[in-house]
């Protein structure tokens, strides 16, 4: 094995003969190859692709189990830690939702997908 500053020495006149620098993809050759099913867990931790089906999933059952005149008005955003966010079109509504429909709502969301899932629901204009 060559000393360390032989082999930059070196690097740097190939690279310059060779007009590019070839040294990231040499290291990257040595690094070994990774089998897909090592690698699989935690991308769909980095992609977050559970949460997203999560999300995706609460709204087609809010779609699916809430009054239309309510979804048409009122739309699930974000789904965070047990609480479900909806943004609402105007204060009529949010106001109409939250005195009267809120615990129907909630019973048919935790109904749908357990208490632990949406434990709350906050309404917001938007």
């Amino acid at each position: 094995m060559q000393p360390k500053s032989k082999t930059n020495a070196r690097n740097r006149v190939l690279s310059q003969w060779r007009g590019i620098d070839y040294a990231p993809l040499e290291i990257a050759r040595i690094t070994p190859a990774r089998l897909p099913g090592e690698m699989l867990p935690a991308l769909m931790k980095e992609l977050r692709l559970e949460t997203r089906q999560a999300e995706a999933e609460v709204i087609k059952v809010w779609n699916a189990s809430i009054d239309p005149v309510v979804t048409a008005h009122a739309q699930p955003v974000n789904l965070h830690k047990g609480t479900l966010f909806v943004k609402v079109d105007s204060s009529v509504w949010l106001t109409e939702i939250v005195r009267y429909r809120r615990k129907e709502i909630v019973e048919r969301l935790q109904h749908s997908f357990g208490k632990s899932v949406v434990q709350k629901i906050s309404f917001r204009i938007g």
